[in-house]
């Protein structure tokens, strides 16, 4: 029995020996494995940091006409609407392009054609005044805008960028044809219910002197907008409230809010010229279907 213990104790040795090494590989395959997953917050760290791009901003040209024409002043305020338009379409791809093309690439493809457009729209205004009265000149130095910068953009981190830009851009084939279908039935809704129309404001105003010139386009613009409004709202409400709901809800405030603004227009004639008279008459709108 005693011969036997040494023997036993040789064959524990070694069963704990080999239990300790098995253990001990488990930890170096456990730490490998730890040491090979990412850290989260590595990889919030490594995704693509997108600083403001900044601002376009361009002279005012408003202010800087002559008296206008009474018979021009439909096409110049279209086209000073234009501008604006132009110039939040800058703004859009500026946002829509950060990190693209290298340090010219906004100079190139956004502040370069930004300031052709600007120039053919201001010649259009020139030219529409040129008609009936002296042609103003020097309007070309207001076409170049600028870039007010907000900081730089990064990329550290290119494949989860990837990974989202490509996720968002390519939409299922059941969602693209989910948006055409809601397209579809928005312009038959619009074509159920109707349309509102109102009288046009611009033609029908005497000379603006210059000084008026920027609160009477502000104001042209504002006339446009509460139109789009109520008719947003036209059909965004179609079956709702009794038979008088499109008079009582839409047609009757959008006049309200028509008579104040057109109000604002003729003060702002009348304070360095005659103000116009009867322009109230155009506040009122219709339904056309």
């Amino acid at each position: 029995m005693s011969r036997a213990l040494p023997k036993y104790n040789k064959r524990r040795v070694a069963f704990i020996g080999g239990a300790a090494a098995v253990a001990l590989s488990g930890a170096v395959i456990a730490g490998s494995a730890l040491a090979g997953t990412p850290d989260k917050s590595s990889d919030t760290t490594n995704a693509r940091t997108l600083s403001s791009p900044g601002t376009i901003t361009c002279p005012d040209v408003a202010s800087k006409l002559p008296a206008i024409p009474a018979t021009a002043q439909a096409e110049v305020t279209r086209n000073l609407t234009l501008l604006q338009t132009q110039i939040q379409e800058a703004n859009k791809r500026l946002v829509d392009t950060v990190g693209q093309g290298g340090p010219n690439f906004v100079n190139n493809a956004i502040l370069g054609p930004l300031k052709d457009k600007r120039i053919a729209t201001i010649n259009r205004i020139a030219t529409a005044i040129g008609r009936t009265a002296a042609k103003p000149t020097g309007l070309d130095s207001l076409a170049p805008c600028t870039l007010n910068a907000g900081g730089t953009a990064t990329n550290t981190g290119s494949g989860t960028a990837a990974g989202s830009t490509a996720a968002s851009a390519t939409p299922t084939t059941a969602a693209t044809q989910q948006q055409s279908t809601g397209s579809t039935g928005t312009n038959t809704n619009a074509a159920a219910v109707g349309t509102i129309t109102c009288p046009d404001v611009a033609s029908k105003l005497p000379a603006i002197p210059a000084s008026a010139q920027a609160e009477v386009t502000r104001n042209l613009t504002l006339l446009q907008t509460q139109i789009d409004e109520a008719n947003k709202r036209l059909q965004t409400t179609v079956g709702q409230g009794g038979p008088n709901f499109v008079q009582n809800a839409i047609l009757g405030p959008l006049t309200d809010k028509r008579k104040s603004t057109i109000d604002r227009i003729a003060i702002a004639i009348g304070r360095t010229s005659t103000k116009p008279t009867g322009l109230d008459s155009l506040a009122a709108c219709t339904l056309t279907k």
